[in-house]
């Protein structure tokens, strides 16, 4: 079933980094679940937190306290493993967003490899939906991945758009051009297939407004660069201009979808 293109798109916010900010010094301040407030209020869909194997900035209590008070709906990303399926469990978010994991790395650098490990994600995926659990997985733009996300039982893909905003960044205009044509064929292709799309990582202000283009794409999810804006003019404002951005450029593409 394709699904078909949406008029709107969602504004995710991931909050990691005040818990980031919070830990290098201990106690409770900057709050995570208060800068969930005010981003939900700026103008957030939603509210997405990762929970890493060594906890090295969201919580157990953030995520307990998160799916308790939050208005929105909770992302969690995770590592596919025992443990945090029964969190998820435990928890219930609105979504699991399943990511790969290296304890050396210092953010997630790359795509969940589907096909390598289709085998190991179908139980997972399969326990996390019985439970009511949306299972969203974290993928590079390439149509095998695409074809694999489809058939261990996902929800959702995110489409990782790392390179993209690295070329972006390095003023290579080739190179993100190239990028971005292959994120479009892949939001074709798993639109084409059922699958709901999102996309997320390094995205800016200067770089969020040809993702927020693609009809296919249901959900933006961005996080560093927005709390790191936050210092200069505040989170609230941040997140407003982010959302004011990617609603102009969809409403340009609706104009034409329509027309």
């Amino acid at each position: 079933m394709t699904r078909a293109p949406h008029s709107t798109i969602r504004l995710g916010v991931n909050i990691d980094h005040v818990a980031t900010i919070r830990n290098a010094r201990g106690g409770r301040h900057p709050d995570p679940l208060r800068a969930a407030h005010l981003a939900v209020e700026a103008g957030a869909d939603g509210i997405t937190a990762h929970l890493r194997e060594d906890r090295r900035h969201i919580s157990d209590q953030d995520i307990a306290r998160l799916k308790s008070e939050l208005t929105r709906p909770l992302n969690l990303e995770m590592a596919a493993t025992a443990e945090m399926v029964a969190i998820a469990l435990r928890h219930v978010p609105n979504a699991c967003c399943l990511v790969p994991e290296r304890r050396e790395e210092r953010t997630t650098e790359g795509g969940l490899d589907i096909v390598g490990q289709q085998r190991q994600l179908v139980p997972v995926v399969a326990e996390l939906k019985a439970a009511g659990i949306r299972v969203s997985l974290f993928v590079e733009p390439d149509s095998r991945t695409i074809a694999a996300s489809a058939a261990v039982g996902a929800d959702i893909v995110e489409l990782h758009t790392g390179r993209y905003c690295e070329f972006a960044a390095d003023d290579d205009s080739k190179g993100a051009a190239a990028e971005l044509v292959r994120i479009a064929k892949a939001a074709a292709e798993a639109a084409a297939l059922g699958l709901e799309v999102h996309a997320g990582h390094g995205l800016t202000f200067n770089t969020v407004a040809p993702l927020a283009r693609m009809p296919e794409i249901v959900e933006l999810n961005i996080g560093h660069f927005l709390i790191g804006e936050a210092i200069f003019g505040g989170l609230h404002g941040a997140v407003r201009r982010m959302r004011a951005l990617m609603d102009e450029a969809r409403q340009k593409v609706s104009g034409r979808v329509s027309a």
